[in-house]
């Protein structure tokens, strides 16, 4: 099920309309469904509360002034495999080793001293 802080591409007609964060997921008045609070990802942000059934949270369709609508995860395309721990851990440090960091204050210090 998803929870609170996922990420959720919600589906209206069967085509993505938007991205959102569940911020919170709380009982309902009503028996075996539950308040879900969303945070649409694009401008301007906004929330809205949703009175959905657990299936629904799950990806399962309802409808919704008679369109058809779901919620589906996002889950990140990192996460989507079983990484090997050990070659995780070698990617990492051989990025580490060839990379350079950069500091920003430096850098703008150094921009503002060749002024």
């Amino acid at each position: 099920m998803a929870q609170e802080n996922d990420i959720v591409l919600i589906y209206c007609e069967n085509k993505p309309l938007a991205f959102a964060r569940i911020e919170e997921i709380f009982p309902d008045i009503k028996k075996d469904w539950f308040n879900v609070k969303l945070l649409f990802l694009q401008l301007p942000l906004q929330t809205v509360i949703w009175t959905l059934k657990d299936v629904y949270i799950n990806g399962e369709n309802f409808t919704m002034n008679s369109k058809k609508m779901k919620l589906e995860l996002v889950v990140s395309p990192e996460d989507k495999t079983e990484p090997n721990i050990t070659d995780n851990n070698q990617k990492k440090n051989k990025s580490l080793k060839s990379s350079k960091t950069i500091s920003l204050a430096d850098y703008k210090k150094n921009k503002n001293h060749n002024k």
